[in-house]
């Protein structure tokens, strides 16, 4: 039997990762986002970012968080998305004292993250090969754009050009003979995204494997490789038919009618599973004649006849408002639902009701709103113990009492610029 929510709310929440830090040398977003599901699960995520400069998402806005005063802080809203929960601590690591600082800190961690181009963290002693020489058991992920080896591994990874590059952008987008046809990526970064969420898995994985072997290893994660594995059936489909998918827009290869509909004040989605369904769909435009004619009466042959039903379909639909197609079809037992733009989703009662959105302590706007994790467990739920943090607010608090450091020695290198 499941715990109720007042039940798990009640009980003594506990850290799945409280044992794990993590030394995060990432910025954008796959490295950040995996780093950020470690924090969520309550590992002690350590970031390290460039003195002065930090993430480069620091500075991706606007919009901006907005102080008390109402102005723009230096927190760009792209860069919040991706570091709660995390320390922050700004050293170069182009300089010797910086490194040697990072090899500490890898000394007292059980990962790495970094998303540095191929080879350039050798140069520094911060690659694998050199840290697990210190660290046998060091769990260690680098995230790319293509890999560490192949004819692609020295470019330079942007998801855009992956989405372009994996076959994304072949399957979405509006039918090439439709307005507005032609190839189009996704409104977040994807790839990225899909990529650390893999690394996240990956990284936890190795983790269980070094419990029981006490064995460290090295996690090689592409953005190439993550697109490529995410088109699931349409690369299924082609490997099954050697035949390329093509893009739909909104619509289903497939299955007729499962798409989106104008209606008199907006647009649905109908996604009609069977011929039952159908029939209702129609009963419910006023139209249940469509459902008696012989091209419309099964799934394969309103496949065949799509370009005579949809546009009768369409024409149907506009007829009435959205809310009332999606209570009517609703009681009809038609799966459907609205598209909503973003502050429709904030105030959707479901989502309200999931939590989530969290309000979480800032030290220079008070407060800052952010999406939760999704993840729900009943024993070892993500926490939410600190906002994204500013640049370098934790570097004293590391170097002290990680490290050892003397205020004097951490003012000193502060006053190289190593700080």
């Amino acid at each position: 039997m499941q715990p109720t929510a007042d039940a798990a709310s009640s009980a003594p929440s506990q850290k799945s990762l409280g044992h794990i830090r993590v030394l995060d040398l990432t910025r954008v977003l796959a490295g950040p986002w995996c780093a950020q599901n470690l924090a969520d699960l309550g590992a002690d995520v350590i970031k390290i970012e460039r003195p002065g400069v930090g993430d480069d998402t620091r500075t991706w806005g606007p919009p901006y968080l907005k102080d008390a005063q109402g102005r723009d802080s230096s927190e760009a809203a792209y860069y919040l998305a991706a570091n709660r929960g995390k320390r922050s601590v700004t050293v170069d690591i182009a300089s010797a004292e910086g490194q040697a600082i990072v090899r500490a800190l890898a000394l007292q961690s059980d990962v790495v993250l970094e998303n540095y181009k191929v080879g350039q963290l050798r140069k520094y002693g911060l690659d694998y090969e050199s840290l697990k020489q210190i660290k046998p058991d060091l769990v260690y992920c680098s995230i790319t754009g293509f890999g560490q080896d192949g004819p692609y591994a020295e470019r330079p990874g942007y998801d855009f050009i992956v989405q372009g590059i994996g076959g994304f952008m072949s399957i979405t987008g509006e039918r090439d003979d439709l307005p507005g046809g032609g190839p189009q990526k996704a409104g977040v970064a994807i790839c990225d995204l899909m990529t650390g969420m893999y690394a996240s898995i990956a990284v936890l994985a190795a983790l269980t494997h070094r419990d029981r072997t006490g064995e460290g290893q090295y996690i090689d994660m592409a953005l190439l490789d993550v697109q490529v594995a995410m088109l699931a059936n349409m690369g299924a489909n082609f490997l099954a038919s050697g035949t390329a998918p093509k893009r739909w827009g909104n619509a289903h290869p497939n299955i007729v009618p499962y798409q989106t509909f104008a209606t008199a004040d907006g647009h649905i989605i109908v996604a009609v599973g069977n011929d039952g369904q159908f029939r209702k769909f129609v009963e419910v435009g006023g139209r249940p004649e469509l459902a008696d004619d012989e091209r419309f009466a099964s799934n394969p042959m309103r496949v065949r006849h799509r370009d005579i039903l949809v546009p009768l379909l369409a024409e149907m639909v506009r007829e009435k408002s959205r809310q009332a197609w999606i209570s009517e079809l609703e009681a009809a037992g038609v799966p459907c639902g609205p598209i909503n733009n973003l502050g429709e989703v904030f105030d959707d009662p479901q989502v309200k009701a999931r939590g989530i959105c969290v309000d979480l302590p800032h030290p220079v706007t008070g407060h800052v709103k952010l999406t939760a994790s999704p993840m729900k467990l009943s024993v070892t739920p993500p926490q939410y113990d600190a906002a994204p943090p500013l640049l370098g607010q934790h570097t004293d608090e590391v170097l002290r009492d990680l490290l050892g450091y003397r205020q004097d020695q951490i003012a000193g290198l502060r006053e190289q610029g190593i700080l």
